[in-house]
């Protein structure tokens, strides 16, 4: 059984406060079939469990490693921030939230801009955070994707984006949702100018970043078991009181519906990816 060797197999056996030992948050990964992997050699196995094939959520910080050559890109639009100007509230005030994920994320949003080479060939990357607030779809997404394309366009390079996300954000309401109408314009002009546009689906990609751009690429891949969907299965179960078929909103399952044209594991995505933009460039 898993953290085995933490159990003490003498009873009675007390330790002093002074002499207990913290084991450091983030030295092991316990995956959802119990496999147990150091860090480290998840690390350099691109977040990937060596021993079941479980791809660890990770956030853009990882991805770009990832993909960028040497690690070397630069980042774009970087100080653009959300505000509250809705002065909504829920559990707690808007503001206050963003100050909170801010300091805790070190992120400004919810996605990232990058520019960079990838096996050479120049790219923009856009890579969404899901640690913060779920990856959610806001104004500041929305803007950041239309500067990435700006960007692409004005520059002829190739687009990705990196979708992890439960959908539109909830705290900006129609502002949030204003945004799938922004970029989906936006991508248009992009397939205009005949320049390649990539989507790659992790766990998870929910609401509408699925029901929008998540699914316009020219070429959709996936993380092999990433959760893909609208509404997550609970809902629909609850909402047509049916059981849903084993392995239902699973990327295997999309791309067997004709909704994902490849799985690609991380450990292979820099070079798929690389592949793919030099033949629909060349195209």
């Amino acid at each position: 059984m898993a953290f085995d060797w933490f159990k003490r197999k003498a009873k009675n056996i007390t330790t002093s406060t002074e002499d207990k030992k913290d084991v450091p948050k983030g030295l092991w990964h316990q995956t959802p079939s119990g496999k147990v992997v150091e860090h480290e050699e998840l690390r350099k196995n691109n977040y990937v469990s060596p021993e079941d094939g479980f791809h660890v959520r990770i956030g853009s910080n990882e991805f770009y490693e990832m993909l960028f050559d040497q690690n070397k890109y630069t980042e774009l639009d970087k100080d653009v921030e959300s505000i509250d100007i809705l002065n909504f509230k829920d559990t707690k005030a808007y503001s206050d939230r963003l100050k909170e994920v801010r300091a805790k994320t070190k992120l400004t949003d919810s996605i990232r801009n990058a520019v960079g080479m990838v096996n050479g060939t120049e790219m923009v990357i856009s890579c969404m955070d899901f640690a913060f607030i779920g990856g959610s779809l806001g104004s500041v997404m929305g803007e950041k994707i239309r500067r990435a394309v700006d960007y692409c366009i004005a520059n002829r390079l190739p687009y990705m984006i990196i979708c992890q996300s439960g959908g539109a954000r909830m705290q900006e309401a129609t502002y949030s949702l204003m945004q799938l109408a922004k970029v989906q314009s936006k991508l248009a002009q992009l397939s205009e100018a005949g320049l390649p546009y990539i989507a790659y689906l992790c766990d998870p990609t929910f609401g509408g970043i699925t029901a929008s751009f998540a699914m316009t690429a020219d070429i959709i891949m996936a993380e092999p078991g990433a959760l893909i969907g609208f509404a997550g299965p609970r809902v629909i179960k609850e909402t047509i009181g049916r059981d849903l078929p084993e392995g239902f909103q699973t990327a295997e399952f999309i791309q067997e519906k004709g909704f994902v044209d490849f799985i690609v594991r991380r450990t292979e995505i820099k070079e798929t990816v690389s592949k793919t933009v030099r033949l629909l460039s060349n195209a």
